[in-house]
């Protein structure tokens, strides 16, 4: 079985912002595949399904983005996933909107979701999805940009960067890292 989590914060105020990339990824995904309805356990919201011939579950961790690693541990212990059949998708401000990097492992940066799941998982041996959303502009607080929406102008290579994270996860699902990084990080 393979787990693709996507990182966001729960709530209404936090929908479709630029923190919240994973979870429109995870719902792009489930309705794609026809996963669901989702269900809450093990600190998540759950969609549990097939893609192309592969177990798979759906996870959007419910315990805020700083304390994702504390749902995604809980995950993999009780369902004996090992790290490498984890899919990590999230937000990215190194990249510009738009844009996507696959990795098999490595930092946290400075992304705080990612460093608790690092932390609780006491390993970065996992591949990730990382979604460009762009820099913030001079002086704004980094924590008020994560939080905010995108602009209608950004909104079209957001909805193409998510389609293509999604073919990205099931690249990884079918295939291998090599062959979905040859292929999307481009």
């Amino acid at each position: 079985m393979f787990v693709i989590a996507g990182l966001g914060n729960m709530g209404a105020q936090y929908e479709r912002t630029r923190h919240n990339v994973g979870f429109d990824t995870i719902d792009y995904l489930a309705a794609q595949y026809r996963i669901g309805p989702f269900k809450f356990k093990h600190k998540s919201e759950i969609g549990e399904g097939v893609i192309q011939g592969q177990k798979v579950m759906l996870v959007k961790p419910q315990t805020y983005m700083n304390n994702s690693g504390e749902a995604l541990r809980e995950i993999l212990d009780y369902y004996k996933v090992p790290s490498q059949n984890l899919i990590v998708v999230y937000d990215d401000i190194d990249l510009d909107v738009g844009r996507l990097r696959i990795r098999g492992k490595g930092s946290a940066g400075t992304h705080n979701g990612m460093r608790s799941i690092v932390s609780h998982l006491g390993t970065d041996d996992f591949p990730r999805i990382r979604i460009g959303i762009g820099k913030p502009p001079e002086k704004m607080d980094l924590a008020a940009y994560v939080l905010s929406r995108f602009s209608e102008e950004e909104r079209k290579p957001l909805n193409e960067v998510i389609e293509r994270a999604s073919a990205a996860a099931v690249t990884l699902l079918c295939t291998s890292l090599d062959i979905a990084m040859s292929k999307f990080n481009k």
